[in-house]
């Protein structure tokens, strides 16, 4: 799939329109205790939109080196799923911090070589999208801000994402999560060689997520029009 071509500018309109969508959804549902109809709906359309394109990229197009589920994204729309459905702060930080940084990187520097009508193509955007729209209506909507253990919790549920992959990496001679070469065009072209590149990026996302945490949770401890009350460390653990 050529950037910026008409098969990736049109989900990149879509995307815009559904971050607008997801933010006003969570303001009108922020003052709500507990999970919404529309958040539980949600969490039963994530997989329905992505776990049978996955399946039919599996059966009929397998490919070791693509199509194991071994990327951060493939765990992020469970995390995503988990998150809309109870709203507890765990997977609501996954999806978070795996949704706004690295999904997103996704969405705006694709590294995907398939394009319309390829299954691969359709997986690939209703994932990232999802993903990311999720993460916004939850934590930008609804203010279910994360706090401090749950970046503790985050890091080290993806540290164990990268350790387990790097050695099915090694074992089938993949690249699954990028961590043995860069992808094609993405923000990692600015970092150095393999493996000083994965170190570099661990230390930028920790950065960022941290940022990303201090940030929310100052945020959230405005008052908001239309709000009861902050929904920052209002949830049970």
């Amino acid at each position: 799939m050529p950037s910026y071509g008409p098969s990736h500018v049109v989900p990149l309109v879509l995307f815009a329109i559904g971050l607008l969508v997801a933010v006003w959804l969570g303001r009108r549902h922020r003052a709500v205790d507990g999970p919404t109809r529309f958040s539980r709906t949600a969490a039963v359309l994530v997989p329905i939109a992505t776990v049978p394109f996955l399946v039919i990229d599996l059966v009929f197009n397998f490919d070791i080196a693509v199509t194991l589920p071994l990327h951060l994204c493939d765990l992020a729309w469970i995390a995503a799923t988990w998150a809309l459905w109870t709203h507890r702060p765990f997977p609501v930080a996954l999806t978070f911090f795996w949704g706004l940084t690295l999904t997103i990187q996704g969405v705006v520097t694709p590294a995907l070589n398939e394009d319309i009508p390829h299954p691969r193509y359709f997986a690939f955007w209703a994932l990232h999208l999802l993903i990311v729209w999720a993460a916004v209506y939850l934590v930008v909507g609804l203010r279910l801000v994360p706090r401090w253990r749950d970046y503790g919790a985050a890091v080290l549920t993806t540290l164990a994402w990268a350790a387990a992959t790097y050695v099915v990496n090694l074992a089938a001679d993949t690249n699954y999560g990028y961590l043995m070469r860069k992808p094609r065009s993405s923000i990692l072209d600015y970092f150095g060689p393999w493996p000083w590149y994965v170190v570099q990026e661990i230390a930028l996302v920790l950065a960022v997520w941290a940022a990303m945490t201090w940030g929310a949770q100052r945020v959230a401890t405005r008052p908001s029009r239309g709000s009861r009350r902050p929904r920052a460390r209002s949830r049970p653990s």
